[in-house]
């Protein structure tokens, strides 16, 4: 049996079901929308970040659903995406194209083992500088940067914390606010 590969053509015409769909080397993948508890902390996650970046005028956040492009077989739809001012070239009208400067995954029970597993292999191989995941049950942020072709653990907050990691070094992240 010949196995099929999807392409960015065939995931564009795929119906809008309310379902997040992604492709990875041309094999798709289907997941449930999102809680509204994710997505609580995915706004508030945003507003902190689009803030600070906005004031600074570094770049652009989009959030979920927003296609980043990582080739013709391989489309994901992050939780949230920062491109800085150097990558602004890559949003075009279908989306992100190329790698963005930060990618953050917001951890789901049906989403666990692709965000930690499968996508932190894909965004280290597409050359994703800076990879953050959300894990809202334990109530932390796990924070990596790209090192060679892996990524490699820089931070991990909870609590009261606050924290300056990079790309926003001058970002003090109160992990804390993203829970209330």
């Amino acid at each position: 049996m010949t196995r099929v590969i999807l392409t960015y053509a065939d995931y564009a015409a795929l119906p809008a079901d309310g379902r997040r769909h992604e492709i990875d080397e041309g094999e798709l993948s289907v997941t449930a929308a999102p809680s509204p508890g994710h997505q609580q902390v995915l706004v508030n996650l945003t507003v902190v970040i689009a803030l600070h970046v906005k004031q600074s005028a570094r770049g652009t956040v989009l959030v979920s659903p927003i296609d980043v492009i990582l080739s013709d077989t391989t489309v994901v739809q992050p939780d949230l995406v920062y491109v800085a001012s150097d990558r602004a070239a890559s949003i075009s009208a279908r989306g992100i194209e190329g790698p963005p400067t930060l990618v953050v995954e917001i951890l789901s029970p049906s989403t666990t083992q692709i965000d930690r597993q499968t996508k932190m292999q894909l965004y280290a191989r597409y050359r994703v500088p800076w990879y953050w995941i959300v894990e809202s049950q334990r109530r932390e942020i796990e924070f990596y940067g790209l090192a060679g072709s892996v990524y490699r653990p820089r931070a991990r907050a909870a609590g009261e914390e606050l924290l300056r990691v990079e790309p926003f070094a001058d970002l003090a992240l109160s992990v804390s606010s993203l829970w209330t």
